[in-house]
This record gives C-alpha cells, structure tokens and sequence, in this order.
C-alpha cells in the first residue's frame, strides 16, 4: 500500500505521516471501493487459469530436449521433457500477433493493467492451493515406491508450518489424460510465473505509450534485459537439474509462491513505474546501464556454463584444464576458474545484473496532476483526459519502490548461500572444510 503508480508513487500519507489514516491511505493506495470483493474475480480467474492450461498443453504438444535428472537418494533418475524456450516463443508470439493486428488496444495488455490487483490474487490462490494439494499428497509417499517419489531431506521435521512452507516432497509430479505427466515443481520454475513477467513488462510498455505517445529508453532497456534473463534461462533450461530448487529443495508455499507471484509481480516493478514515470536516459546513461549489465551477465553466464560443462561433461576442452578435488563420495569439486575465484560466483553476476534493472528508474518518485498544468514539469499524458506526472516532493521516496528488487535480492542471495553451504557440509562433511581452505570465498575476494 506504498504505492499505487497510477496517482503517486509514493503515496502522499507516506510522506506526512502526521495525516497518516487507515482510511487515506486505502484511498490514496487504489483499495477496491468495493473491499476485498474486489481484489479478485470469476472472469480474471478464469483467464489466469486459461493462461496456466495453455502453458501446459504447449509443454505437452511441442517437441522437448528428453534429460535424465540427476540421481535420488533412494536411487534411479527423473525424465524430464524441457521445452520451455519454444513454449514462451509460442506465448509471445502470439501476443505479438495480437498486437500487430489491434494495435495498443490489444485486449491482453489492457486485461494486464486493469486487472493487475486480481491477477495478484488468482495467482497467490493458484500458489496456495498447489502447496496444500502437495503437501496433503506427500504423506502417500512409501518407502521403494515405483515411481521415485521420495520426501526433501529438510522437509519433513514434523512441524506443519515450516513442512508447509518448505515443502515436504521433493519432486512431486501428476499424471493428467492428455497433458501426461506434469513435474509441478520444474513447470512452476520456469514457465507460468517467467513467462508471465515478461508479458507484465510488455504490457506497461504498451501503457506507456497510451499515455505518452512515444516509448522511453529506459523501459526499453528494462524490458529487453528481463528478456534476455528469462528466455536464457529457458534456453538453458536442463541446467536447472544440477539447481538447489530441483535436487535439494521440497516443492512448497516458498516455492510455489516464489515462483508464481513474488518473481513476476516483484522483479516488475520497475517497469510498471516507468509506465506512467517515462524517464529517459540519453546515451551516457544507456551506456552506463549497458555496462552494468553486460559486466554482470558475463560473470553469471559464464561461471554457470563452466559448472554445467564441468558437471554434464568433464572432457570438454573449454574446462578440461580446471583444477579440482575429488570428495570421498567420487564427486569432484572445482577449485579453479570461476568458481575457485569464489564458491558462489554466478550469484555475484546476478546481484550486478539486478542494479541494472533498478537504474533506469533512476531517483524515483512522482505526483500526478490532473486540472491545470504547469509549463515545463514532468511529462504531460495525451488523450481526452489530461494529466501532468512530475516528481515535486515525491523525488527519491519512490526509490525504496523501484530498488526495493536489488536490496531484496541482497538477502534473497546471502540466505541462499548460507543454506547451499548447509547443504554442501551436510553432503560433503570434512571434504567440505577442506574444499573451503582452497576457495576462501563466498561470493567477492576480499570481502565476503
């Protein structure tokens, strides 16, 4: 309730908090006029649900890349069916051909910005109710099972809630007439809630535009980066088998709220402020957040094709020459290259990578003006209603909005760290230590 973005960011009691009320600040936040009625719907939910059904229906229809998984502690592998990258093409293309043929009005990008509360709310729905049904279901799990089900080593400590949250069965998958069998955890990484980012970012570039007549550079570059994110992590699909989500983590509340609601309504946020704020750039500032992010995605790029390669096939001559220990267990473990420069170094390039999707808002904040406008302020909107968005008092305040994603990221990735090292000491026990005296860091030489 900081912000609605469509009057303010923030809103106004934010900053006089002396005139702070419940009731204000409901109002000055877009709370429904009609209460939580209107925080979702029949008609919005339906077409979330249409959205889900169609991601399904193209995992099952396109032709897939046919991966085993890595090994269960109760023996034998998973199959997996990877598409994901052509199944997203699919989704954008054909809300391109929408677009191409309707023009802004395309219904989709409007449905996405009226409809924003409500898809908010369908889809924390979609995640509780996918978190209940697996954990429900994971007591049906015993023990030699022929179908490789088997429970998180972490996941079931017998109290309900963090069982709940954590996620209790490992790999937990369904079998549906036509569809087949559905992985729900690996579909929930990287399809709904990724693709549904990318269709979130689209959809405000198009409001810009509604509003103003022109696109600005910095939506642009926040848009076609979050891209390149999420569709090379679609086409590097397979690498999510060696990830702690998939070999490590139970498939709960974190992740299913993680994956559906959090990662396309949160890492969007910059660009739905930049919707109705247009901050443009010029070319030092693209430059500048050009260099940010290529310095970034090289480094997470990189070090995570040099584990997969190292992992999938230790002959390849691109790091046939990296050093390496061999734990008691046979597996061996890099002390050079990227990940002797530190033990967790593709998540340095993408805590560099996250700056670059905060500064183009650069210092955020703005207050919208309807009636009489005021020559040279902000950015004037076009059509019949006349509106002036301009920063005034609001200047900076808006940033704890729109880089709230880089310090959110910060502990999202430390914590993460601290439970992979957990991990890596349970799995590894004194070979870990040793491995630790060889690569000192954690994630930056020097200080971490």
């Amino acid at each position: 309730m900081a912000t609605n973005f469509v009057d303010r960011c923030p809103v106004p009691s934010i900053l006089h908090p002396q005139s702070l009320t419940l009731a204000r600040l409901k109002n000055e936040a877009g709370w429904p006029q009609d209460g939580l009625q209107g925080l979702a719907s029949f008609r919005v939910t339906g077409y979330v649900l249409a959205y889900y059904l169609s991601s399904l229906v193209l995992q099952a229809a396109l032709p897939g890349l046919v991966v085993q998984g890595v090994q269960l502690r109760s023996g034998g592998r998973l199959e997996y069916k990877f598409n994901a990258f052509s199944s997203a093409v699919t989704l954008v293309l054909i809300a391109a051909a929408g677009t191409y043929l309707r023009g802004p009005d395309f219904a989709l990008w409007t449905f996405i910005w009226d409809n924003y509360v409500q898809l908010i709310t369908v889809n924390l729905g979609i995640a509780f109710c996918l978190a209940t049904f697996v954990y429900c279901r994971s007591f049906s799990i015993k023990a030699g099972n022929k179908h490789k089900r088997e429970l998180a080593a972490g996941g079931h400590s017998g109290n309900i809630i963090y069982d709940f949250f954590i996620g209790r069965e490992l790999n937990p998958r369904i079998t549906v007439p036509v569809l087949g069998t559905i992985d729900i955890k690996a579909f929930c990484e990287l399809r709904p809630g990724l693709v549904g980012w990318i269709l979130l970012d689209l959809a405000f570039v198009v409001h810009q535009y509604k509003l103003y007549g022109f696109v600005s550079d910095s939506i642009i570059l926040i848009t076609l980066f979050q891209s390149l994110y999420v569709f090379d992590a679609l086409w590097m699909e397979p690498a999510i088998l060696s990830t702690m989500d998939i070999t490590t983590d139970g498939f709960g509340f974190m992740l299913a709220f993680g994956d559906l609601v959090w990662l396309p309504f949160i890492y969007s946020l910059q660009a739905r402020y930049l919707a109705v704020y247009p901050v443009q750039l010029g070319l030092v500032g693209i430059a500048g957040v050009l260099a940010v992010q290529g310095f970034g995605y090289w480094i997470f790029r990189s070090s995570n094709n040099e584990k997969n390669r190292f992992r999938t096939n230790p002959d390849d001559p691109r790091i046939a020459h990296l050093n390496f220990m061999k734990t008691k267990s046979g597996i061996k473990l890099l002390t050079s290259g990227w990940w002797g420069f530190s033990r967790h170094p593709n998540y340095l390039g993408d805590w560099i990578m996250a700056w670059s999707y905060c500064m183009p808002t650069a210092i955020a904040g703005y207050v919208v003006r309807h009636g009489d406008m005021v020559d040279g302020q902000g950015f004037v909107s076009g059509g019949l209603v006349k509106q002036q968005v301009f920063q005034g008092e609001a200047k900076g305040w808006g940033m704890v909005i729109t880089y709230f994603y880089v310090f959110y990221f910060t502990v999202l990735l430390i914590h993460r760290e601290m439970r992979d090292e957990e991990a890596c000491k349970r799995k590894y026990g004194d070979d870990w230590e040793e491995y630790k005296k060889k690569v000192r860091w954690r994630l930056l030489p020097g200080i971490y």
